[in-house]
């Protein structure tokens, strides 16, 4: 039988209404059955420098609904879905700040010995989707970032329709989703370790992180961890 993994690095990326959160919630909870101590981060709360200062100066800048969209309360965000020159290299410095944030971050909590897992919900690639990536600039900023900052042991990207994404979380246009979809994408040519988690039921991605995870990790092949759950 394998040992438990330690401090091992999960990432979950993907467009808004992917997914995640419900795909993170269903790994805990798999995970923790199986006899290993989880951390949760958020990209935003645990990583980002200056999340609050960001989100204040996007807002007044360009006036677009802050908070969290719904079905019942749908928003018009306008923040990473906004595009000038100007602002891609204000992106730039601010993702480079949380990029050795992040690494900071992930060094500490590989000093704590109580974790086996470490969760990140969104990592370094959900800001980099965020730049052109036909640019030779942003090109050359992202494979000098993905060069700093730590690789996760495996990283996923949860894919989605964004017919399907907007009508789960209703923030940006379809428009904007269907453009950063193809991004992240795209992003697996400057970080091919990326796992994509290709659209299907709940079950389906459930089912296909855990393989993934059995295979690349070593985790115990116990029921728990190979069968989806059904809550």
């Amino acid at each position: 039988m394998a040992a438990k993994p330690t401090n091992r690095i999960i990432s979950f990326s993907g467009i808004d209404g992917a997914g995640k959160s419900s795909q993170i919630h269903a790994l805990e909870i798999c995970l923790a059955e199986a006899g290993l101590h989880v951390s949760t981060l958020t990209m935003w709360d645990d990583v980002v420098v200056g999340a609050h200062f960001r989100e204040t100066a996007s807002r007044r800048a360009f006036r677009g609904d802050q908070g969290i969209g719904t079905p019942e309360n749908p928003l018009h965000r306008r923040d990473k879905n906004v595009s000038s020159w100007p602002l891609t290299l204000v992106r730039c410095f601010f993702y480079f700040l949380d990029g050795m944030s992040l690494l900071m971050t992930v060094r500490r909590m590989r000093r704590k010995v109580h974790h086996d897992v470490i969760i990140f919900d969104r990592y370094i690639y959900d800001e980099l989707a965020n730049l052109p990536l036909n640019n030779r600039f942003a090109r050359s900023f992202m494979r000098l970032l993905l060069r700093i900052v730590p690789k996760p042991e495996i990283a996923f990207l949860v894919d989605a329709e964004p017919e399907a994404a907007r009508a789960r979380k209703p923030e940006y246009p379809v428009e904007f989703l269907r453009r950063n979809r193809q991004a992240y994408l795209a992003l697996r040519e400057f970080a091919p370790d990326i796992v994509l988690v290709h659209c299907g039921s709940a079950e389906d991605m459930e089912r296909a992180i855990r393989i993934n995870l059995r295979s690349r990790l070593e985790i115990n092949a116990s029921g728990s961890l190979l069968e989806p759950s059904r809550q």
